[in-house]
C-alpha cells in the first residue's frame, strides 16, 4: 500500500481476499478508515479498479489494482464558505504530526458560517497548517461556541481524524470544564436530560424529555468553590451535544453568569456594592472555560491530558465574587 503523498492510496488485493467484495477489502485493509467514509468514497466515484470506478459490491479475485483519490475524495470543502488561509494568531498548547491541541479565546468562532465568513480559527488553522486542506472539517474533531474559551483537538492526518472522532463518539475524551453559575449549589451531581432544537426559538437548544429528535445528553458536576450568591463548578461532559452545558445548568436553575441566552435575569446579593453590581453586568458572555482536554493519542496510543487555566475575563470574576463574599464575611 502506497500512500506516501497523502494523495492517493494503492493497494493490490492480496491473494487471501480472493472472492470477496471490494467494499470488504478496503475496509479490511484501511483499518484507519471507518466503513461510512469507505462508503462515501464509492458514492463519490473516487475508488478505482483497474482504472475504471467499481461498485462497492464487486467481487475481486486477487492481485488486482485498487487505488483511492484521497485528493479529490476527501478534501475539506473550504471553497464557497470556508474562506481562505489567513494568517491570524493561534495559542498552541501542543503540536506534533497528528495533531494540534489549542486554547481557544472567547470571542473566537472555530468555522466560518453565517456573520462569520473569515476570521475563524479554521481560517488561521488553514495557514499555519496547509495540509488541513485534505481533512474533513479541516481536522476540527469537536467544537466549542464562539463566547466560550478553552481546549481543543484539530487532527492533522486522515488517520488521527478517524480514530480521534472514534474515541470521541464512543465517550472516550476527558473534557472537563469551568463555569461560574447563579445560585448556591449545596452539592454536585449529574443532568441527564436529552437536548433538542428549541420549538420556537430555533436558536436555541432545550431539554425536551418527550421528543423524538431529542438527543441523549449527560453532564457530571461538581462543586469548586460557594461565593454568596454563585459558585464554580467543574463540569465533566459525557457526551456532547449543542450547548450542553448551558441548557442543562440552566434547566436545573443554575444558569452560567453572562450567558446572554439561557441565564435570564442577573442575580445580585443583598447588600451588594456598586462595584460588585457594575462588574457582574460587564461580563458580557457565558463564564464557561473549557479547561482539560484528555484522549488516548492516535499515534503513541498513550493517554495524554492537556489542562489550560482559566482566562483573564474568568479569573477578574473570581477575585471580583472572592470580594464580595469577604466583605460580608462578618455581616
Amino acid at each position: 500500500m502506497n500512500d506516501s503523498q497523502n494523495d492517493v492510496i494503492s493497494l493490490t488485493v492480496p491473494a487471501e481476499m480472493a472472492g470477496k467484495r471490494i467494499d470488504q477489502v478496503l475496509t479490511l485493509c484501511l483499518s484507519d478508515y471507518s466503513r461510512s467514509r469507505i462508503q462515501q468514497w464509492f458514492k463519490l466515484n473516487h475508488v478505482f479498479l483497474e482504472g475504471n470506478n467499481p461498485k462497492p459490491k464487486e467481487k475481486v479475485w486477487g492481485g488486482e489494482v485498487i487505488e483511492v483519490r484521497l485528493q479529490e475524495a476527501l478534501a475539506v470543502q473550504q471553497t464557497e464558505n470556508w474562506g481562505a488561509a489567513q494568517d491570524l494568531p493561534l495559542n498552541i498548547v501542543f503540536e506534533d504530526e497528528s495533531l494540534i491541541i489549542i486554547n481557544k479565546p472567547a470571542g473566537l468562532v472555530v468555522h466560518p458560517g453565517a456573520g462569520n465568513t473569515d476570521g475563524t480559527m479554521l481560517n488561521a488553522l488553514l495557514h499555519h497548517a496547509p495540509e488541513l486542506e485534505k481533512i474533513p472539517r479541516a481536522g476540527v474533531i469537536h467544537r466549542l461556541d464562539k463566547e466560550t474559551s478553552g481546549i481543543l483537538v484539530v487532527a492533522r492526518t486522515l488517520a488521527a481524524h478517524n480514530k480521534l472522532s472514534q474515541l470521541l463518539q464512543d465517550r472516550e475524551f476527558t473534557r472537563e470544564y469551568q463555569a461560574f453559575v447563579m445560585g448556591v449549589m449545596t452539592a454536585g451531581g449529574t443532568v441527564s436530560a436529552p437536548i433538542g432544537r428549541h420549538p420556537k426559538h430555533r436558536t436555541k437548544m432545550a431539554v425536551l424529555p418527550h421528543s423524538r429528535t431529542a438527543r441523549e445528553a449527560v453532564t457530571h458536576y461538581r462543586v469548586e468553590r460557594r461565593y454568596r450568591a454563585h459558585t464554580l463548578v467543574n463540569v465533566k461532559l459525557e457526551t456532547g451535544r449543542t450547548h450542553q452545558i448551558r441548557v442543562h445548568m440552566a434547566h436545573i436553575k443554575y444558569p452560567i453568569v453572562g450567558d446572554p441566552v439561557y441565564a435570564g435575569r442577573m442575580r445580585i446579593p443583598a447588600n451588594a456594592s456598586p462595584e460588585f453590581i457594575e462588574g457582574l453586568r460587564a461580563f458580557k458572555r457565558q463564564a464557561l472555560h473549557a479547561k482539560t482536554l484528555g484522549f488516548i493519542h492516535p499515534l503513541t496510543g498513550e493517554y495524554q491530558e492537556w489542562t489550560v487555566e482559566m482566562p483573564e475575563d474568568m479569573q477578574e470574576l473570581q477575585s471580583l465574587l472572592e470580594q464580595d463574599e469577604s466583605l460580608h464575611a462578618d455581616q
